[in-house]
This record gives C-alpha cells, structure tokens and sequence, in this order.
C-alpha cells in the first residue's frame, strides 16, 4: 500500500436522496446520534450529508440531490491553520484527523470552505440499546475536539493488512479487495452513486471514468474548484433528460 492515493466519484445523475449513506456512515464511524435540541441548537453533526436544492420555475420544478463530505484536498486549508498539526495529508492521500492531538481551536473548521468538519460540544453518548452496536473498530471522540470524514479508513487498513498477510498488494480491479476497502457510504448505497477508487491505478476504470469526464469537457467537476484546493472527489453533473429531449427536437 505504498503507491495508493484514494478518491472518490460522486454521480449525481443516480442520487436518489435516500440517506443510506448518511445512516451508514453514522453506523460504522460512531457517530453520535442527532436528536431535536442538537439541530434546533445548530449542533447536528455527519460526516455525510445530502444536500437538496431545486431548480426551475413552479410548476416544473425538480429537486436535485448532492451528497457532500470531506473532499481530502490536496491542497486542503483546513491543514496549515491546525497550530499543533492534528490534521495533515497522509502519503495515501488522506486528510487525516488525529485526534489525540486535537485540541479543540475549531481553526480548519473555519478555514473549511466546504463545512464539513465538526466540533464536539458535549461527551457523545447512546441510549443503552444502542451501546453494543458502536464498532470496535472505530474510536469514540470525546468532547472538545473536531472530527469529520476519514473514508472509512480502518476499512483500509484492514484491506491492506490482509493483502499483506498474502504476500500482494491491494488491487483496485479486484472486487473483493474494493468492496472490503470501500467506505460505508458507498457500500451502503442502493444505485451506486458513490465510487470509491485509487486515483494512481491506471487500469481501474472508476479512475478512467474520472479523468474522462474531467478532461474532456464531460460531466465531470470539482466542489468549488475555482478555491484551489485539488479535492480526491470528482462529481459527475445531472443528467436533464428532458433538456436533451428539447435540444433534439431542435
């Protein structure tokens, strides 16, 4: 695992707006649960959300969905503010959160121009029935300090400590290392709109559909890409269907 740097593909043309990856990564990354006085306080937190906006004009007006998390910047400015480097770029690509480390100045949080980093107020706690599902796997964050999305990356970890024991290296073509390395959210997605993938893998074809899209004025784009940042996420634009209809009759 020395070469890897992971990405992500975001096709928005398949989003749903169901949530499933919003559920799955608050399963699998113990995130605590958000109830009523949280959001009337601002409070929530996911690592995952989806955003929903509406374009057109009453009545033919659609709803669009676009799931937004930590773009692992390559250039990301939530790094150089942190005063005791509890966030930096790991050799795989990461924006890494280290968080016995973090203490707690909120400095990426306002340097995040994608609000996707979020600070503990309160010690996070579950109703008993839930206390036995939170993943060994996963740490549990105490109060005072900031955390956000890691791409599941004791999912990786684990990946790569049984392509080890094999004697090989992950493969990104290989279906069963991808799915056992791929983060919650994308697992857990019903249409496969998130695509989990290693952007320096010239045969992986998630890699392909990426750079395609991207470089030859296809579907593909950054989040605020005018910032500078260089995120690992390629989001693939909507489809209209019915625009492309109208542009045919044409």
């Amino acid at each position: 695992m020395a070469n890897e740097k992971w990405g992500m593909v975001i096709d928005l043309d398949k989003c749903t707006g169901c949530q499933a990856c919003v559920v799955a990564c608050q399963s699998e990354n113990n995130v605590p649960i958000n109830d009523e006085p949280l959001y009337n306080q601002r409070r929530a937190s996911a690592w995952i959300h989806i955003e929903r906006y509406w374009e057109g004009e009453f009545p033919d007006v659609k709803a669009r969905f676009i799931p937004v998390l930590c773009q692992h910047c390559d250039d990301a400015p939530c790094e150089p503010v942190c005063p005791v480097f509890a966030t930096y770029h790991n050799s795989s690509g990461l924006n890494v959160q280290v968080y016995n480390r973090c203490i707690g100045t909120r400095f990426c949080a306002n340097n995040c121009p994608y609000q996707v980093r979020f600070f503990n107020f309160w010690e996070p706690s579950w109703p008993e029935t839930l206390k036995n599902q939170l993943n060994p796997d996963v740490t549990v964050r105490s109060r005072g300090i900031m955390e956000k999305c890691t791409f599941c990356i004791q999912r990786i970890h684990k990946a790569g400590r049984n392509a080890k024991s094999e004697g090989r290296e992950i493969r990104d073509g290989n279906d069963l290392d991808i799915r056992a390395l791929d983060p919650a959210c994308v697992n857990s997605c019903p249409t496969n709109t998130l695509m989990f993938y290693d952007m320096n893998d010239p045969e992986s074809e998630i890699a392909k559909l990426a750079h395609d899209e991207l470089e030859h004025d296809g579907r593909g784009y950054h989040l605020l890409e005018d910032y500078g940042t260089h995120p690992s996420i390629t989001y693939l634009k909507k489809v209209d269907k019915d625009a492309e209809l109208h542009h045919d009759s044409h």
